[in-house]
């Protein structure tokens, strides 16, 4: 990766940790379907508790609204903003994809993913490929996702294709 792509994905991570997106837990919309999951990275003590809210039912839902509240590192916080953004507005198959191809992101030690569409898909998220050649801070970035993984099973809607990777 280039030293002038690097310094844009830091830049991203910066800006999402310095001005993160549904940061604030808000009350759920009734006759959402509602699921919320508190983290924590016990290696370094990052947290984070995420709401998110489903409309439709089973693959075609559409996730409605994530919020969540958290403390942690940059990479911790930047990461579920980054997330919020992503998934906000997609069906829970689209979530589904987002969610494996971050976490093959993050098995990649800095490669990137081989599929540009894969790429394409994780938008923002993609600033994330130098975070996954330190395995100390891999966990870091995933621990949003973990939140939404767990969110969307208590809120009883999760897609089949949503898999527990990382």
């Amino acid at each position: 990766m280039s030293t002038a792509m690097e310094a844009m994905y830091q830049e991203v991570i910066l800006d999402h940790a310095k001005h993160p997106e549904g940061r604030g837990l808000v009350a759920p919309i009734p006759g959402n379907a509602t699921g919320e999951s508190h983290q924590v990275n016990p290696t370094c003590g990052d947290e984070v508790t995420l709401r998110v809210e489903v409309t439709g039912d089973g693959a075609d839902g559409i996730i409605a609204r994530v919020s969540w509240e958290g403390q942690g590192c940059s990479i911790s916080q930047a990461s579920t903003s980054v997330l919020t953004g992503l998934v906000t507005g997609q069906s829970l198959t689209v979530v589904g994809q987002m969610s494996d191809a971050f976490s093959d992101l993050m098995a990649s030690r800095g490669k990137g993913l081989d599929d540009d569409a894969c790429e394409d898909l994780l938008g923002d998220a993609a600033a994330f490929t130098g975070v996954s050649r330190y395995p100390a801070r891999i966990k870091c970035a995933l621990l949003g996702w973990a939140a939404l993984r767990d969110a969307l099973v208590r809120s009883g809607v999760t897609p089949l294709n949503l898999h527990n990777k990382g």
